[in-house]
């Protein structure tokens, strides 16, 4: 499987950046503007085997907008290693709106596979794989992300391409596109500075990133991300501020 994606995996990171631009440029249409916000996480394509996580991300939004400010979601999530190259999460995924309690939402099953060797190729890739069904009505999504990194001496880039199939009662069913993408700089283990593009059929943002790992005693890591995503386009909350706590053992 590994030697099959040879030729894809020399071409990466020209062939990653074309389908950016192609991807922020499709027209897509969608069933609910409403709270939408396609702000998340850039994932890296890398497993460790043996490794298990606890994971909490927080999403709060303002906007101009009353009907759309003053939005949090949080997902709580516990994954582990299946082996060296499949890693697997499940999310539980909450939102609360104002003038109200935190309310759970949905659920979410999540798989992320290593395709190749890190250094093997120009890029280092892998395929994300995610299955979220909505708690209080019959609508699910599915969607398949290819994840994509290549470092440039101190400098790593990472861009997520993903296709997205939404369907259930009540709703149309349809594909949808979106793309993430993360530049950063990396300064020390503990503090790396960056940037981060966020593109799906609503949200069109950019905003300045930190992350950090801080290691403790034995296989414990504890890794953050927190950064401000602004709009680019109308349909963008005014500032989407994010959150990622990682405990891994």
């Amino acid at each position: 499987m590994i030697r099959s994606c040879g030729i894809l995996c020399a071409a990466g990171g020209r062939v990653s950046f074309l389908l950016v631009g192609m991807l922020i440029g499709i027209p897509i249409h969608a069933d609910n503007l409403l709270h939408h916000n396609g702000v998340g996480r850039v994932y890296d394509p890398y497993v460790q085997p043996l490794e298990r996580e606890l994971e909490l991300r927080t999403y709060y939004q303002t906007d101009d907008d009353p009907i759309e400010s003053d939005i949090l979601r949080q997902r709580v999530g516990f994954g582990a290693a299946i082996n060296e190259r499949v890693f697997a999460e499940l999310y539980l995924i909450g939102m609360k709106l104002p003038g109200s309690a935190m309310r759970l939402e949905s659920y979410e099953l999540e798989s992320k596979i290593q395709l190749t060797e890190q250094g093997e190729y120009a890029a280092d890739w892998g395929l994300l794989v995610e299955l979220e069904r909505q708690r209080s009505e019959s609508i699910a999504e599915l969607a398949t992300t290819l994840l994509v990194t290549r470092q440039w001496g101190n400098w790593v880039g990472t861009v997520n391409l993903g296709v997205e199939y939404e369907y259930g009662s009540n709703i149309r069913n349809e594909f949808d596109t979106f793309m993430s993408a993360q530049w950063r700089l990396r300064y020390r283990e503990s503090l790396e500075p960056g940037i981060e593009i966020y593109a799906d059929e609503f949200t069109h943002g950019v905003g300045p990133v930190l992350t950090g790992l801080v290691r403790g005693s034995g296989n414990q890591k504890w890794y953050w991300e927190a950064g401000i995503i602004l709009p680019a386009n109308d349909t963008t909350p005014a500032y989407t501020y994010r959150v990622l706590l990682e405990y891994e053992f």
